[in-house]
């Protein structure tokens, strides 16, 4: 079976509205931009995404929401997208916001096949309790609430405690970014780009990975692989993609 696709065009061009997309990536950091911009530059829209953030104003999954291609997604943070919020907060998009390790271990659950699981995080708040907005209507109300979550008490490391039950996350697509990857989709990731890349990969039905730089099979050594070429469905060489900086702090002088 051949993986490696001519261009990221090629690759995406079953993505169509209504797919779910688990998308790799922290801030900007590791982010599948390639294949954000060929959905984009296609007619995909009514998307769901899963993703940890929705990229920023200008760059990444913000694209796809900026041209309202997004109606919903679940991430953990959104604080550098002021679209994101325009269009939360005015009824245009539903949100579902997720404990960050608990999105990190719905998507590595997903992609174990294991249907649920119970964690502590959220216990006490309207994570677990319900009542979070997921869509507000237009007047500011709100349209659709979160649900109220299983909870159930059992003993740990603490005693007894309680947990609340998250249900994992499976998705129609994947979308990666590895800095290296060969013909046969093991993949390595570079440093903190490692993220939600393989979580992602993992959780989707179909992944597809762009890779800077493509070897041929057999030319990595297994134990520098961070992900399986099991795992990825089809690969794209990219090439070295310019990277963007989500926030730049600068000292100031003396």
């Amino acid at each position: 079976m051949n993986k490696v696709f001519d261009s990221a065009a090629a690759a995406v061009a079953d993505i169509t509205s209504g797919s779910s997309l688990a998308v790799g990536g922290f801030g900007l950091c590791g982010i599948p931009d390639a294949l954000i911009a060929a959905i984009a530059a296609g007619g995909a829209s009514d998307l769901e995404v899963v993703s940890n953030n929705c990229g920023t104003d200008q760059h990444g999954l913000g694209i796809l929401l900026a041209a309202n291609r997004i109606r919903r997604i679940t991430a953990s943070y959104v604080g550098e997208n002021s679209e994101f919020a325009r269009q939360y907060l005015s009824g245009e998009l539903e949100v579902e916001l997720t404990p960050q390790g608990t999105l990190a271990e719905k998507l590595r659950a997903g992609g174990a096949g294991i249907p649920a699981f119970f964690t502590p995080a959220g216990i006490g708040t309207p994570v677990a309790e319900g009542g979070l907005p997921w869509r507000y209507d237009p007047d500011g109300s709100v349209l659709i609430a979160s649900p109220p979550k299983e909870i159930r008490a059992f003993g740990g490391r603490w005693g007894d405690a309680s947990y609340v039950l998250e249900e994992s996350i499976t998705t129609d697509f994947a979308l990666v970014h590895a800095v290296l990857g060969d013909t046969a989709g093991n993949l390595v990731f570079n440093k903190s780009a490692r993220n939600f890349n393989p979580l992602a990969a993992t959780a989707g039905r179909i992944c597809i990975a762009q890779v800077e730089n493509l070897v041929p099979a057999g030319d990595l050594d297994s134990a520098q692989v961070h992900l399986p070429g099991l795992f990825v469905d089809r690969i794209v060489h990219t090439g070295t993609q310019a990277k963007q900086i989500e926030k730049y702090t600068l000292a100031q002088e003396r």
